[in-house]
Parts: structure tokens; C-alpha cells; sequence
């Protein structure tokens, strides 16, 4: 436990933190898949999300037409203010062809679109519905700075489990790049990049101004790509980060389709455009190797960590790790970000009609 601060305005939970929070009007948004219908884990997030007492809830969902109907079915069941959005059904692809925004789907577009819908609120907080240790504090801890004069709050935690440290992505990947590039750039966005004590983290809270105003990756680096827009919508001063506490998620594995390796391509890229974006000079011949070299110092540094307290730690595969993420330190490819909803005719309205309007198809 600690108490310093980082460059931006770091709230503790120094035992029991449960702050005033202005849940009445909030939408709380949380992105779900057709592999969390009927789990144990959601089913725990939207129950306590119950004894809240929220503006709004909405669900954007990425289902099968053949599972849809079933999995609104049993998130009506909660006794909420729920509002299911879902997201791949074809009006709503017909919708966004129209306005030419259709192309990859992925918890990124799913969060875009629930941001437009719900952006006509004062304040929204976006959290995952995997988390097997979710508590009534979360939600009123990201919310709570917003009503202190704050307009993007991001949420961190330890990623600590079954005697092993993970958030392996961040430890291993993100976060030593950073590193590497601050060591050669005095540009502002890294030292924002680099204070947040969980940049990976689904859990993040904004106002309605800022989840209207900022451009959003489709796949894996929503979160990263938040935080640049972020930088330019909120800033040092209007930044805040809050502790959640200790957290357990589902696990990816590196390999295969969907895991960290996949995950690591977007979220290098994510990072990177932003690094370009604001001014950072990235020497691409040489950010590799000393990525590599910075990752190998940070895998010193958690395996002391580990034995410190006694954890479980497998040195050998954190350092094959950063070699697997190395290959995606690479000049990112075109720029898949959805744009601001200031900045888009489409209307929230009529993607709310065409989401609806796919649901009663699939019921009736």
C-alpha cells in the first residue's frame, strides 16, 4: 500500500474507500459477448449492479442472431434500467454502411457505439463483466472524481491470482515500451502514457463531453487508444486515476487466435499512433532492441517482486514473452479508429432504433 502520486491525481483505497458518487446520473456501460450469456461472473456484476442505484445500464452486445434473443432475454431478467444494444445485427451494419463506418467488429466498435447512445448522460463509466471480484465500490469509485471537478478517470488494480502475478500484457509489454520510449523523448503524452498504474484496464469512467468528443480503436487497442484521446480531452489536470482494488479476470493464452500475441499488435499500434500523433520522435531501426533490453529489466524487477511475497514465477517464459511481443514493435498500419460522435452525421438515435428494431426481428 502506498500514498504517492503520479502525474495525474492517483486515488487510493487506503481499507474500505466506498466515496459519495453521483450514481443516479450515470450510465454504467458494459460491454458484453455470446460467451458471457448465463455466467457466473456477469450474472455477479449485474446483480450487484442492482443494488445501485444507476441512471441507466447498456449492455453492447456482440452476439449470433441465433443466441441474441436469448441473451436479452436474461439480462431483462435483472431487475435494472438496462438497455441492450446489439451491436452486429444487420440494420445496424446497414446503418453504419450508410455512413461508412461499417468494417471490423470488436469490443472497441461495441464500446463506440454504446458511448453514442449513452453520451447524452452527464457522466458514463465503461467496465468489463468478467471480473469474478467486482464490488458495489467500483462503480462509485470511477464516479466519484467526475463529480470533483475531474472528466476521465481510469481504473487500476493488482493483478495478483492463484500465487501468480499476471496482467502480462501491461507488465511485459506495454509498460516497458513506454519506458523505452521515454528514455530517448521528453514529449508530454509519455509521462501521461506512463503514470497510469493500469493503462490495460477495461474499467474507466468520463463525462458526457468527453464520450462524445473522443475517437475510438474497433479491436485490441481500445484501451491504449482511449488514453491518447484522452490526453487531448481531459489532460494532466482533468485526469484522474482510482483504485479498484484486486481484481481477478479470465486469462488469455500468448498464442493462438485471440491471445496476447494478437492483442499485442493492437495495442503497440494503439500506442504508437498516439506517440506519433503528439510529437514523439520514434526511431523504428532501433525500438526493438532497446524495448527488449527495457523488458528484460522489467522481468528482473517483478521476479523480485514475486519472491518477495513468496509468488510462484517463471522468469523463462516472461523473457520468451517479450520476445513474442517484440514482434509487434513495427510502424502501425492504417488507422482503424471510429470517429468522435461530435464529428459523425450518424445519429445515437437511430443506432438505438436499428439495435431494437434487430431484436424484436430475432424474438419474433
Amino acid at each position: 500500500m502506498d500514498y504517492t502520486q503520479e502525474r495525474v491525481a492517483t486515488l487510493h483505497d487506503y481499507g474500505d474507500a466506498h466515496p459519495d458518487a453521483p450514481t443516479e446520473r450515470a450510465t454504467v456501460v458494459v460491454p458484453m459477448t455470446e460467451r458471457e450469456y448465463g455466467g457466473l461472473a456477469p450474472e455477479s456484476v449485474l446483480s450487484t449492479l442492482e443494488t445501485l442505484d444507476v441512471g441507466r445500464v447498456v449492455v453492447p452486445l456482440r452476439a449470433s442472431a441465433e443466441k441474441a434473443g436469448a441473451f436479452a432475454e436474461w439480462l431483462a431478467s435483472f431487475d435494472l434500467p438496462l438497455d441492450v444494444l446489439w451491436c452486429n445485427g444487420p440494420r445496424v451494419a446497414d446503418l453504419l454502411d450508410e455512413h461508412d463506418l461499417n468494417g471490423d467488429a470488436g469490443k472497441g466498435r461495441d464500446i463506440w457505439l454504446a458511448l453514442g447512445v449513452a453520451a447524452d448522460a452527464d457522466f458514463l463509466a465503461v467496465h468489463d463483466a468478467d471480473t469474478k471480484t467486482y464490488s458495489p465500490r467500483d462503480v462509485p469509485k470511477l464516479l466519484h472524481p467526475l463529480n470533483s471537478g475531474f472528466d476521465f478517470v481510469k481504473g487500476y488494480y493488482a493483478r495478483v491470482e492463484n500465487q501468480r502475478l499476471y496482467g502480462r500484457l501491461f507488465r511485459l509489454c506495454y509498460e516497458p515500451l513506454v519506458d523505452a520510449l521515454d528514455a530517448r523523448n521528453d514529449e508530454p503524452i509519455l509521462d501521461y502514457l506512463g503514470a497510469f498504474r493500469y493503462a490495460l484496464a477495461g474499467e474507466c469512467a468520463m463525462t458526457g463531453e468527453v464520450a462524445r468528443s473522443i475517437r475510438v480503436p474497433r479491436t485490441w487497442g481500445l484501451e491504449v487508444g482511449t488514453l491518447g484521446e484522452a490526453y487531448d480531452a481531459a489532460g494532466f489536470d482533468g485526469t484522474a486515476q482510482a483504485d479498484l482494488g484486486r481484481y481477478e479476470h479470465d486469462h488469455r493464452a500468448v498464442s493462438g487466435p485471440s491471445g496476447l500475441s494478437d492483442m499485442s499488435a493492437g495495442v503497440v499500434a494503439a500506442l504508437l499512433r498516439a506517440c506519433e500523433e503528439h510529437g514523439v520522435d520514434v526511431d523504428y531501426d532501433t525500438l526493438p532492441e532497446r524495448y527488449r533490453e527495457t523488458a528484460r529489466r522489467y522481468v528482473r524487477g517483478y521476479a523480485a517482486d514475486a519472491a518477495f511475497n513468496g509468488l510462484d514465477y517463471d522468469a523463462a517464459d516472461e523473457r520468451a514473452q517479450v520476445e513474442t511481443y517484440a514482434d509487434a514493435v513495427r510502424p502501425p498500419d492504417g488507422d482503424d479508429r471510429l470517429p468522435a460522435w461530435a464529428d459523425t452525421a450518424l445519429s445515437p438515435d437511430a443506432v438505438r432504433e436499428a439495435a431494437a428494431a434487430d431484436l424484436d426481428a430475432v424474438d419474433s
